[in-house]
């Protein structure tokens, strides 16, 4: 089980954009530089994190990216999961399971049941707050 590419560089934006913000937005250029990540990738994946309340959004000339609740109440599970859909092992433990014609005498889906809670529980033990520690800021790259 791997995590895309999304997965990787919205925690990475996550944790940049908590570093960075001090009450104003902060523009996706500078996310973008200082973490050295595709801004145009960026734009899709801010998309996602909006849409499901984790960041906010300002328009304009002093426009950019704040977080929308304090970085201790924002999951990494929940970022993860907006981004990448459920975070799942096996397709047969999506939705009600209908997709494998094993559903209900599998021997081993308890196995990756048990994956799926663990990495859940792994992720969402984590806070935003947890990996953008102040010890570790983000500088911007001199123009």
């Amino acid at each position: 089980m791997a995590f895309s590419t999304r997965g990787e560089y919205g925690v990475r934006f996550m944790v940049a954009l908590a570093r960075m913000d001090h009450g104003e937005p902060v523009s996706l250029t500078d996310i973008a530089e200082a973490e050295d990540l595709p801004r145009a990738y960026l734009e899709q994946i801010v998309g996602s994190l909006r849409d499901v309340g984790i960041i906010d959004s300002a328009r304009g000339a002093h426009g950019g990216y704040r977080l929308a609740r304090p970085a201790n109440e924002v999951r990494m599970g929940d970022v993860l999961r907006a981004l990448e859909g459920p975070i799942v092992p096996m397709t047969c433990l999506e939705g009600d399971g209908s997709s494998c014609s094993k559903t209900g005498n599998c021997s081993v889906v308890q196995l990756w049941a048990r994956v799926r809670d663990s990495v859940s529980e792994a992720l969402d033990s984590f806070t935003l707050a947890d990996l953008a520690v102040p010890g570790a800021p983000i500088t911007l790259k001199q123009k």
